[in-house]
């Protein structure tokens, strides 16, 4: 009998972020995709609201939770991944391509000598075409950077596809490539990586930002998107969208939480050590991004 996926999504308003738990109905198994941490900018405060709603579902479904991943360092809000996993359990993993992330935001910020860029403050790192299971499901990695080089998009069974930042809904159109490591080129063709999967897949969003006033909303298909999407539709070229895009580009702002999130995301969110006084810190570099 062919295993069966369920997936439950959860919405953050605050950074307009989505996580995704996905389980094996058999085994009750689960894989956690992009959670958060809340975090206050205007205080410094976590909190871990987001992430405790995820921890009662866990628990109502009488799920094991395997896997803990990220789809890419992201720079819009904080991993909750450390929290989930002293709770839940499950290894926490990210894409292979994270140490090229580390080594950039390791110079950018200046952080203490010993902060190690090999992606070993992570339990796994995986690289393209990697399989791993959930339960009875197969889970493949797909290497799919542009956005950032450490992008993954996580495809099950070719039936479901955790796509993080690389492509939005169809009326967003895709992610920036203005970040260190971004390339517009290579974010076309991760993204026709992902829209030569069968019609059907699922695709699942980590953000969605309802353009023109509609709801919010996170789940699409290939297919939608191959016919649909307003950057990078079947009748777009790769020289009108690396065009497009890096005119975008230049109009947008960082966004409000890059500084916290990525010194907190590339250390898989652990906070950075603390000083001498017992408080740790968040750098804000002046005139570096």
């Amino acid at each position: 009998m062919k295993p069966i996926a369920t997936v439950k999504t959860f919405f953050d308003p605050a950074t307009f972020t989505y996580t995704h738990v996905m389980h094996d109905a058999d085994s009750r198994k689960a894989l956690i995709v992009d959670s958060v941490l809340d975090y206050d900018p205007k205080s410094g405060r976590t909190a871990t609201a987001s992430a405790d709603e995820v921890i009662a579902y866990v628990g109502e479904q009488d799920l094991t939770v395997e896997w803990i991943v990220e789809t890419h360092v992201h720079a819009d809000h904080l991993s909750a991944a450390p929290y989930l996993k002293a709770k839940l359990g499950g290894k926490t993993a990210i894409g292979s391509h994270i140490n090229a992330v580390q080594k950039t935001f390791k110079t950018i910020f200046n952080v203490e000598d010993e902060f190690r860029t090999d992606g070993s403050q992570f339990d796994r790192l995986f690289s393209d075409n990697d399989t791993f299971q959930v339960g009875a499901l197969t889970v493949t990695v797909m290497h799919t950077p542009g956005h950032t080089p450490a992008c993954s998009t996580y495809v099950v069974d070719n039936e479901h596809a955790f796509v993080g930042d690389t492509i939005f809904m169809p009326d967003q159109g895709t992610a920036r490539c203005d970040f260190p490591g971004g390339d517009a080129t290579v974010l076309f063709n991760s993204v026709k990586r992902i829209l030569s999967l069968p019609d059907s897949t699922k695709l699942y969003m980590c953000h969605d930002y309802g353009p023109n006033g509609r709801e919010y909303q996170y789940l699409t298909t290939v297919k939608e998107e191959r016919e649909r999407n307003i950057h990078v539709n079947e009748k777009v070229s790769v020289d009108e969208f690396v065009k497009m895009r890096s005119e975008r580009d230049a109009t947008l702002d960082m966004p409000t939480l890059i500084l916290p999130s990525v010194q907190i995301n590339m250390r898989a969110g652990e906070m950075p050590p603390a000083e001498r006084n017992g408080t740790a810190y968040i750098k804000v570099p002046l005139n570096a991004l």
